[in-house]
């Protein structure tokens, strides 16, 4: 069975490390981030985290239940970061658009970090303001509660998995990636249009785009369908409900 975490201001150590620190959540989340970036995935334990902040390893488990719950804490510190500085405009699309980069952006800055957490759902801070964000700024622009839900879904799912297929890319071996994007020039531009017509055609244009995200072209997609579906709910309904979403559930 997992110990209780203790509370912050009970598990701070009395005295400094031998290294003069204090240590923290913040401080081990940064620790571990910076080796996921230095060793990978297969970096990050316990032990090594333990060397890295000249503590015992077992130390570590008086803030966090486990690696999994350390895991977590580090996705919830990406989108924190992502929310850093954003400010409301009350455009949504410019909301939205804002938040949806940001977020990318956090993610594909901490490559290894990102492969590990996209795909995870914290119920931290930072990931429920993120929510509450999403869905406020969708249900003050007028989308119905079930509309507001499902372009919620969509956009935020939409934004990890273009982080994680990102952050996958940049995780690979500088060697690998650079064999991907020659890919695009060594094969696709390379096949003839008796074969493949489509691809020929269209190879020059492949060749600049596929070694770039599809991120935001995606995103910009997903808004203006998303702003289509409010004008034409505008349209059969007036000028649609204005509240506060709730959370997901």
């Amino acid at each position: 069975m997992p110990k209780p975490v203790v509370p912050e201001e009970k598990r701070r150590r009395r005295r400094p490390t031998r290294a003069g620190t204090v240590l923290s959540e913040r401080l081990i989340v940064e620790t571990a981030l910076r080796l996921l970036r230095e060793h990978g995935g297969a970096g990050l334990s316990a032990r090594r985290l333990g060397l890295a902040l000249d503590c015992d390893p077992s130390t570590l488990y008086r803030y966090f239940r486990g690696m999994d719950d350390l895991t977590l804490a580090i996705g919830d510190a990406l989108i924190g970061q992502a929310l850093t500085g954003w400010e409301r405009t009350g455009r949504w699309r410019a909301d939205l658009r804002a938040i949806g980069l940001r977020i990318h952006a956090a993610y594909v800055a901490h490559p290894q970090a990102a492969v590990l957490t996209a795909n995870r759902v914290t119920g931290r801070a930072h990931e429920l303001a993120a929510d509450e964000t999403v869905l406020d700024v969708l249900r003050t622009a007028g989308f119905s509660l079930e509309e507001t839900v499902r372009v919620y879904h969509a956009f935020i799912d939409q934004t990890l998995a273009f982080a994680a297929l990102d952050a996958a890319s940049l995780a690979l071996p500088s060697t690998a990636q650079r064999a991907d994007e020659d890919m695009w020039h060594s094969t696709y531009a390379r096949l003839p249009r008796t074969t493949h017509p489509r691809i020929a055609e269209a190879a020059p244009l492949l060749a600049r785009r596929m070694v770039n995200s599809a991120y935001p072209t995606a995103l910009e997609m997903l808004l203006d369908s998303a702003e289509g579906r409010l004008r034409a709910g505008e349209g059969r309904h007036g000028s649609g409900s204005r509240g506060r979403g709730g959370r997901r559930g």
